[in-house]
């Protein structure tokens, strides 16, 4: 496959612009280098996993910028913290728009070197696995949603042709071995291994810690920092509650999604799609979910997420706050469309007063129709 383009190429372009200092997080292999590099050719490229130019950095900050003193692109900027200070010094010296871009896969310390430095003075991205109209755009998008969810979306499966068992098998040794155990918060590579896994089993519904804790075999404060340590590696996300007090009664515990469903499928055994009704639910679910998260930060919409269920199980998959009303989305892997599928969705425009703007059923089919009351999407155009 030749280069895709990606959608946040245009945003990156603009606020290339407007601020001194890009910052480029994603998950590994999402093809955030490809990305800058095919984006930004002018710029020198340095890999600080490059142990000679990271020690360069980390011994001689000040030497090593001056062999880069602008446009230049710093890969996996994460690995040498002590540049972030004296960046901030030559962006304010030079006052040079677009001067720096740093990428890197680890969120939890890239983003902590950011808040810590470069507040003010950087732009930040995330550039999540494909998203479906660069997976139109390249041809690649089946007309199954089972056949795409089950393949994922990382473009390394389509840049080598790859087998996507193989592929994820491959991505978690790496991630396992080259990210997370370089963590003092895991001991245990197996148990965390075990860990991901009962968190796959719970994809698309709501997180009890306790439980899965429990069945991990880990205490409850190691389960919350192992959950922080996947969602800052983009492995998995919650998706919150909305609980202003529309019902006293409702839930306020958040859900669980992974970005990938190819990963996701991966860790559920699922081989060739053979995974019960329940589960394809879940997983059908998810990528909707996921793509409209990725929309979201590719296309730098600023849009926030949610989920709302009151305790009688009245529910809404997901809804969007727009100023003061909602648009509100139901999410059903099945091809026929029932007129339940829309009580939800009813159910919370009612207890909204009446503030839901629109009702979009998201089903398993490719058909699109716009009703009276609602609209009603295929997969493949979710975000429509």
């Amino acid at each position: 496959m030749q280069f895709v383009p990606r959608t946040l190429a245009a945003a990156l372009r603009v606020q290339a612009a407007k601020y001194p200092v890009l910052a480029l997080t994603g998950p590994r292999q999402s093809g955030k280098t490809t990305l800058l590099r095919e984006m930004f050719p002018d710029y020198a490229y340095v890999s600080l996993e490059n142990l000679n130019d990271r020690l360069f950095a980390a011994e001689d900050p000040v030497g090593f910028l001056q062999q880069y003193p602008e446009r230049a692109i710093f890969d996996e900027a994460q690995q040498a913290p002590q540049l972030f200070s004296y960046i901030q010094g030559r962006v304010d010296e030079r006052r040079l728009m677009g001067q720096y871009i740093l990428s890197g896969s680890q969120n939890f310390h890239l983003l902590q070197h950011i808040t810590q430095s470069l507040a003010g003075r950087v732009a930040l991205f995330r550039l999540l696995p494909f998203d479906f109209s660069e997976m139109q755009a390249a041809l690649a998008l089946p007309d199954d949603w089972t056949a795409a969810a089950l393949q994922g979306f990382y473009p390394a499966i389509f840049d080598r042709n790859s087998d996507p068992a193989f592929f994820y098998h491959n991505y978690l040794q790496t991630y396992i071995e080259r990210d997370v155990s370089q963590l003092e918060r895991v001991k245990d590579l197996r148990v965390f291994r075990n860990f991901l896994s009962l968190c796959a089993g719970r994809a698309g519904q709501l997180l009890n810690y306790s439980n899965l804790a429990n069945e991990s075999g880990v205490s409850l404060h190691i389960a919350r920092e192992w959950l922080s340590i996947l969602e800052s590696s983009y492995i998995v996300f919650q998706l919150p509650p909305y609980f202003q007090n529309f019902n006293k009664r409702i839930i306020k515990t958040p859900k669980l999604y992974f970005y990938d469903t190819g990963l996701l499928a991966f860790l559920l055994g699922a081989r060739g799609g053979d995974l019960d009704r329940e589960l394809l639910g879940s997983l059908f679910e998810n990528m909707i979910v996921a793509e409209l998260l990725k929309q979201n930060h590719h296309r730098l919409l600023l849009r926030e997420f949610f989920f709302w269920r009151d305790s009688n199980g009245n529910e809404c998959d997901l809804l969007a706050p727009m100023g003061n009303a909602f648009d509100v989305f139901e999410i059903k892997a099945g091809l026929t469309i029932y007129p339940k599928h829309f009580h939800g969705m009813d159910f919370f425009d009612t207890a909204s007063g009446g503030k839901v703007r629109h009702k979009t059923l998201i089903y398993g089919g490719l058909e699109n129709q716009d009703r009276t009351a609602y609209r009603v999407r295929g997969w493949k155009s979710c975000g429509e």
